[in-house]
């Protein structure tokens, strides 16, 4: 049997932490049976070989710019079976000006109302039973609450309510995405929203999202 192997991107925006956050998931990986590579690179996507043997591409690369042929070894290679995995800023907020990720991913960061705040994920009830939100209730973080754009095209498994504050300009709450999965080509994508802390990443529930995800998104 061969080894599947995870390629771990990460860089960007120093803010969201890419090191410490990926860090915590490397021995889970390990454990997990993967050969683990870690690049501080986007340069890496444009790479035909290594992208053909990966089976997992967790990013976490918050902002900056992708080059043509870096974006297009990426797609190639998750319509190929490769899964695409990650959390927050580090997979919604990467690479805002291109927008062939962002149909990749199926959504974009636009605001975080309130910095710090206060929120609840919830479960969506329909998806109760996926096997990366199977057996775990809401549950509340105090951390960035993202507000996104998304694709219709996506499976939700949680939600976020943001709702406005007494100065703020929109007039109701407005229920995000917080946890989604979607399909591309033979591959599969997963994110969670939660995660701007390495802290948020410990929460038990975040933790598990994460972890279930990771092994969703996965070629199998």
């Amino acid at each position: 049997m061969t080894t599947p192997h995870v390629l771990v991107v990460r860089g960007g925006w120093d803010g969201h932490a890419p090191v410490e956050t990926t860090d915590l998931f490397l021995p889970f990986l390990r454990d997990a049976g993967f050969d683990v590579t870690v690049e501080g690179t986007l340069e890496v996507y444009a790479d035909d070989a290594l992208m053909s043997r990966t089976d997992l591409i967790l990013q976490c690369w918050t902002m900056g710019e992708i080059l043509p042929d870096e974006l297009a070894g990426l797609r190639r290679a998750v319509a190929g079976g490769a899964g695409l995995a990650g959390w927050h800023g580090g997979i919604v907020d990467s690479f805002r000006m291109a927008t062939d990720y962002l149909q990749l991913t199926g959504g974009q960061f636009v605001a975080h109302p309130g910095g710090i705040v206060d929120h609840t994920v919830e479960i969506s009830s329909d998806r109760a039973g996926h096997p990366i939100v199977a057996g775990l209730g809401s549950f509340a973080l105090r951390s960035e609450q993202y507000w996104m754009l998304t694709d219709p095209l996506i499976d939700v498994l949680a939600t976020t309510t943001v709702t406005p504050g007494p100065d703020d300009p929109w007039a109701e709450p407005v229920v995000s995405p917080a946890v989604w999965t979607r399909t591309w080509g033979k591959g599969r994508v997963f994110v969670c929203t939660p995660g701007h802390h390495t802290a948020d990443l410990e929460v038990p529930q975040v933790r598990a999202i994460v972890e279930r995800g990771l092994l969703w998104a996965s070629r199998t």
